[in-house]
Formats: C-alpha cells, sequence, structure tokens
C-alpha cells in the first residue's frame, strides 16, 4: 500500500467525509452492491484495504487486510475481523476466495502487483471488483489539479478506464463488466444515484472482471 501517515494520524478527518457527502457515500456503495446482486449469494470474500469498514459493513464483508493501524483498530473495533498485511502481498492460500474488492485502489503502492495477488487467492472463476475514480472524469481531474494540496490524494495515483483494463488483462482476468455513478459535481449530489452500466459519465467507476 501506499504510504500510511495521513490514514494513521487523521482518521477522524477521513471519517468526516463521508458525513460531509452521504449521498455520494451511499451512491457509491450502491454501485458496488450492484455488482454482488449479479453474482450467487454467500459467497466468500475480502476487502483489501478495508479501512475503518466504510464499504465492507454494508456490503456484508466481514473480513480483509488493511496496513495502517489506526483504520485496523476502528475496524476491528466496528466488528471486522482485519489483517495486518498490504495488498501487494496478501497473508491468504492461493484458491481461497469468491470474490476480492478493492475500493482504494488509488492508494495502493503496485495496483498491478495487488491486482495479481487478488487473482492467486480467488477461486476458478471467482470476481475481483474495483471501485475507483475514473481519471479522465471531471471528478477525477479535480483531484489531481488539487492532489498537492490534497491531505489523503497528495500520493494517490488515480486510473482511467483503459488503464484499469490492461491491468485487470495482464493479471488474468477476463469479462469485464462496468457500471459508473456521481454523475455531478461531488458538491451538488444530495440524493442518492442510481447507477447505470457502461463508462464515460460518472466519475466513480465500477469493474467486474472473473479470474481466467
Amino acid at each position: 500500500m501506499a504510504k500510511r501517515d495521513p490514514f494513521e494520524t487523521h482518521i477522524e478527518e477521513y471519517e468526516a467525509w463521508f458525513e460531509k457527502y452521504p449521498a455520494v457515500y451511499d451512491s457509491e456503495v450502491l454501485a458496488i452492491q450492484r455488482h454482488f446482486e449479479e453474482l450467487p449469494s454467500n459467497l466468500s470474500g475480502i476487502e483489501v484495504g478495508i479501512g475503518t469498514g466504510k464499504y465492507a459493513r454494508p456490503l456484508g464483508i466481514k473480513t480483509g487486510v488493511e496496513p495502517a493501524k489506526a483504520m485496523r483498530d476502528r475496524a476491528i473495533k466496528n466488528g471486522l475481523e482485519v489483517m495486518d498485511a498490504p495488498a501487494e502481498q496478501l497473508p491468504y492460500g492461493d484458491l481461497q476466495f469468491d470474490f476480492v474488492l478493492f475500493v482504494t485502489v488509488c492508494h495502493l503502492e503496485d495496483a498491478r502487483k495487488a491486482l495479481l495477488e487478488a487473482q492467486r487467492v480467488l477461486k476458478q472463476g471467482g470476481s475481483v471488483i474495483v471501485g475507483f475514480i475514473d481519471r479522465e472524469s471531471k471528478l477525477g481531474k479535480r483531484y489531481e489539479q488539487k492532489r498537492a494540496q490534497s491531505l489523503f490524494y497528495r500520493e494517490a495515483w488515480f486510473y482511467s478506464i483503459e488503464k484499469m483494463k490492461e491491468l485487470l488483462n495482464e493479471a488474468g482476468f477476463k469479462d469485464l463488466v462496468f457500471s459508473q455513478t456521481l454523475f455531478q459535481d461531488i458538491d451538488d449530489i444530495k440524493k442518492v444515484e442510481k447507477p447505470k452500466k457502461g463508462t464515460g459519465k460518472g466519475s466513480f467507476v465500477v469493474v467486474r472482471a472473473t479470474r481466467k
């Protein structure tokens, strides 16, 4: 994972973002949830970079990894089972899970290696689900322009749709399915937005891909 200092020392600021933008947060969760609805029920999986559990809990994910101690401790307090490990070195055996979720892919130290690790721990036919801010979207460009002044995005790396496709294909995934949400500026989103298929209009993109 990327440098963790902001996530160790500014956890309250992190949590405050979700309180400031509840409709944005709920829209993102809904977009991810729709992908899970297209998978069989009762699957076993993890979230990589689980943070404090903001996405895992509403999605019913009970376990994952988080290298930032402050985040990990909060997630454990929230009832989740969390291991101290980076995305690039998952502490699990091969072919173990039905799904792996990433929502903080922009904070990975090495996204290619992290996706290869996801591929390793997934069962044959298992799914990786990645939520990310499209680098080419209005919000992605805004974050890029203000990255140097941002507490949490200073060292983040945003991905375009084409780059994400490339990374997933190289990591051994196929049958990519995309959806999108956040069609307005986040300051203007006051109601939960329903996700739409495809890309190019929403700033937050979710892609589901199958292990080859």
